[in-house]
């Protein structure tokens, strides 16, 4: 049995993870339907190397928020992402996808 695949658009949103919620609000409006949240254990970046070691409170760390969208959501969900992000630390990736279930993004 041959599957369709439909043509997707996988978001990750790393932030600072007392922005967590101002970023997952933002994106549920501009219509994202799903998420997921992980844990970011270390990372380098412009400002260096950093890592969760030895970091007191959740607040200190960083999150990583992935969702898959159709590829005409794109632009509203960039634009409620930016909103947020450009005032943090954070970074944007886009890639192109394929999901099996359409319906549910």
């Amino acid at each position: 049995m041959a599957l369709k695949m439909h043509k997707a658009k996988r978001v990750e949103i790393i932030i600072e993870a007392m922005m967590e919620r101002r970023l997952t609000d933002v994106l549920i409006g501009a219509g994202v339907t799903g998420y997921t949240v992980l844990p970011v254990s270390g990372g380098s970046g412009r400002s260096g190397q950093w890592t969760r070691e030895g970091q007191v409170s959740r607040a200190s760390g960083m999150v990583s928020v992935v969702c898959l969208v159709r590829p005409e959501r794109l632009e509203d969900l960039l634009d409620a992402a930016f909103a947020v992000v450009e005032r943090h630390i954070g970074v944007v990736n886009v890639t192109d996808a394929q999901v099996l279930r359409a319906e549910r993004f």
